[in-house]
This record gives C-alpha cells, structure tokens and sequence, in this order.
C-alpha cells in the first residue's frame, strides 16, 4: 500500500521512512540468525523480506526531496550491519555466537516494532494518525503474532520474546486509529496572503 502510494504521487508525503529501515536491518539480522541456526524458514522469510524492504528504501529515496537525511540513516544501517558480521565472526566463539545474535536480533525486532511509535505524540496531538500506515499495521500483527506462535512452537525465547511488543504496539495503534478516525481529519485550508 505505502509502495503503490508512493508511485502513484511520486511521493514519500505521509509515509515514514524509520520502519522501512529497521525492518531492514531486522530482516538482514534474521537472516544472519537463521543461516547459523539452520532453519529454513528463518532464511526464506527473511530473505524475500530483506529484497522487499531494500527495494522499498530505494523508491523512497528516489522520491525524497530531502535525500541526504534518508542516505544518511542508510549508511548508519550498513555501518550497522557490516560491524555486526565482523563482530560476530571475529570476536565470537563459535559456541556463543548463536545466543549473541539472537539477542542482537531480538533488540532490532524490538527497535522495528517500536519504530512506528515514533510519532505518537504528533498522532495525539495532532489528533490525526495521518502519519501513521494501517496496511503496515495489519500487516505487524499477523507477522508478530504468527513469530510468535513459531518461537513457542520452537521453544526458541530469541523469536518469541521479541514479537510480543509488535502485537502489544500494533494493538496500540489500532486504538489510536479507533480514536482518531481518518475521517475526523480536518482539510487543511491555505491561508490568506
């Protein structure tokens, strides 16, 4: 949806940019986590979702007219990224370095399922979750809830534990979204010159 919208205006106007990044970040870290833990669906969900949040950082940043702040929070995630891979396999034992990623992903989950809390005092005081993506809010819900599930099912506290905030945030924003219905939002009126 945030992606059609953007093609269709030729715009990133009312969509933020922070969770598409994070989710990136989240994606690459799970990938990292899956391939040395072997799962398969780790690696397959993670990997379609890594192409899918890179491609949306690269039409974001195409439509952005301000291109140095979001190439600017791109560098810091490579930076991110690449000092994460030589950390993990530089510095930590091959007998630590699951449990050391899983807390590394657990932390960016977290941080990608906080992200979109980001403008909750402009959503309250603005009295308009304008700024805020329902599709992507569905879409945490289902993602979070059924990692969730999967962690439990795997008794894997490193997938479980992290997926609880995206439901506990995503059912925070579906109450603003009750409270400030799209349609309460008031037009915006050019003032007189």
């Amino acid at each position: 949806s945030d992606l059609r919208q953007m093609l269709a205006t030729k715009s990133v106007e009312n969509i933020q940019f922070l969770p598409y990044l994070t989710t990136d970040a989240n994606n690459l870290s799970w990938l990292g986590y899956g391939c040395l833990k072997g799962d398969g669906t780790v690696i397959t969900v993670n990997a379609i979702g890594a192409a899918l949040q890179t491609l949306y950082i690269l039409v974001y940043l195409y439509y952005s007219p301000a291109k140095r702040p979001v190439l600017l929070q791109v560098l810091l995630l490579l930076v991110v990224v690449v000092t994460g891979y030589g950390y993990f396999t530089v510095l930590v034992d091959a007998g630590t370095r699951l449990t050391h990623l899983g807390l590394f992903c657990s932390v960016f989950t977290i941080t990608m399922y906080l992200s979109p809390l980001a403008d909750l005092a402009k959503v309250v005081r603005s009295k308009s979750t304008r700024c805020l993506s329902f599709p992507l809010t569905v879409t945490t819900l289902v993602a979070s809830s059924s990692w969730t599930l999967y962690g439990l099912q795997l008794h894997d506290p490193y997938i479980t534990v992290p997926n609880v905030p995206g439901i506990v945030t995503s059912l925070v924003r579906f109450w603003l979204f009750q409270q400030y219905r799209p349609e309460q939002d008031k037009p915006y009126s050019p003032l007189p010159a």
